[in-house]
């Protein structure tokens, strides 16, 4: 029975939601310490800029996670590869649960972030499973999933580390992973490999696809710049929040993170507007309103309303931009789609990891106008640079 259903002509709506649990499950992993980074100041006594090593390296490893881990998928049968990713994956979670100090914590971060990229290997499986003409609705709902989870994370982080502090969000990430796993292992159908190269030719292989393909080359240079624009703000929300002229703490941050769900809820929108004028005109637009929305939280500071509006503008955005930009790059090679989301996700979280370390640096000298700047140049950057690139 299961085997009819995982080789079913349309890709089943249980699978797909399946899917998109797992993929929001596995990426949340990344963003839970955003919520707590104030609970770490007061528990170790460090500064701000030192506690911002944590997001930075969890950033970092999922950089990594992605370049080395994610191209696997074309090279390996991918269920298991998904489940042995996600044991590890506890494993390092378990790790961060008990730190016994700052350096402990900080390497654990690294690991999290290295295999959370599971996520990363979930994403072209379900593109690989839908029917040609379902993909961009399904890369929508998927990487809907996977908003939702980066938005739940901060929820979940902020009211547990609240409550119960910060060693418990890792715990509780560890049981739900667990409970991932389990319905991966019982759900998730066989799929062969694409291809048959060895793993040093594999790799290879990315700059291969990189140098062939200008418009994999422009895709991953507007994301990178979008997203150190959406992770400089969201690694010193919490530190903001933490001023006296807020004086709130993780549950807050949590909160309002919930309220970008609206960005979710878009994704599958996006994709079939996408579909329908143009990927480059949706990727132009979304960086058109994150610039939009870091002007509202630099011009409204210390009111709560314009961040809640600048916080729905500019995660509608990113979610917009960033399945315009992955439905232009599974276009280009479908038996390379696992290394060509290596490439576009590997870059985008390196500007995740560059985002959490000037905007970081951009809070300790400036506050959070330094932040805004931060946010507004590189969004900036990013839609002059999709300009040019449409017009070619």
């Amino acid at each position: 029975m299961r085997t009819n259903f995982a080789r079913s002509e349309h890709l089943s709506a249980a699978l797909v939601r399946l899917l998109a649990v797992g993929a929001g499950a596995a990426v949340a992993n990344s963003y839970y310490n955003q919520a707590f980074l104030g609970h770490l100041t007061a528990e170790f006594g460090l500064a701000a800029g030192v506690v911002a090593i944590v997001p930075v390296l969890t950033q970092a490893g999922n950089a990594l996670g992605v370049l080395f881990l994610a191209p696997l998928g074309d090279r390996v049968e991918r269920k298991s590869l998904i489940l042995i990713t996600i044991g590890t994956l506890v494993i390092a979670l378990i790790g961060a649960a008990v730190s016994p100090g700052f350096l402990w914590l900080a390497a654990a971060s690294l690991a999290v972030g290295l295999f959370a990229t599971v996520a990363q290997q979930i994403v072209p499986l379900a593109v690989h499973l839908a029917p040609p003409a379902e993909r961009g609705r399904v890369l929508g709902k998927v990487t809907g999933g996977i908003l939702v989870g980066i938005l739940l994370a901060r929820v979940v982080s902020g009211m547990i580390s609240d409550i119960w502090g910060w060693p418990f969000v890792f715990w509780f990430a560890a049981v739900l992973m667990i409970a991932i796993g389990v319905a991966l292992a019982l759900w998730l159908p066989r799929v062969p490999p694409t291809t048959d190269l060895s793993y040093p030719r594999l790799i290879g292989s990315l700059w291969t696809l990189v140098r062939t393909h200008r418009v994999l080359r422009q895709a991953v240079a507007v994301q990178f710049l979008i997203f150190a624009a959406f992770i400089g703000f969201w690694s010193n929300l919490a530190l903001l929040l933490a001023e006296p002229r807020y004086q709130l703490g993780g549950t807050a941050v949590g909160l309002l993170a919930l309220v970008g769900v609206v960005g979710a809820l878009a994704a599958p929108v996006a994709g079939g507007f996408a579909d329908r004028r143009g990927p480059g005109v949706v990727v132009s637009i979304g960086a058109g309103l994150v610039v939009l929305a870091f002007l509202i939280f630099g011009l409204w500071q210390g009111s709560l309303i314009g961040l809640i509006i600048g916080i729905v503008v500019m995660d509608l955005a990113v979610q917009s931009s960033q399945v315009a930009n992955q439905a232009r790059v599974y276009a280009l090679d479908p038996t390379a789609r696992s290394r060509l989301n290596t490439v576009f996700m590997a870059t985008m979280l390196a500007g995740g990891a560059v985002g959490a370390g000037m905007g970081g640096a951009a809070y300790a000298a400036w506050g959070w106008t330094g932040t805004c700047a931060f946010g507004a140049t590189t969004a900036a950057s990013a839609l002059l640079l999709s300009r040019c690139s449409n017009a070619r």
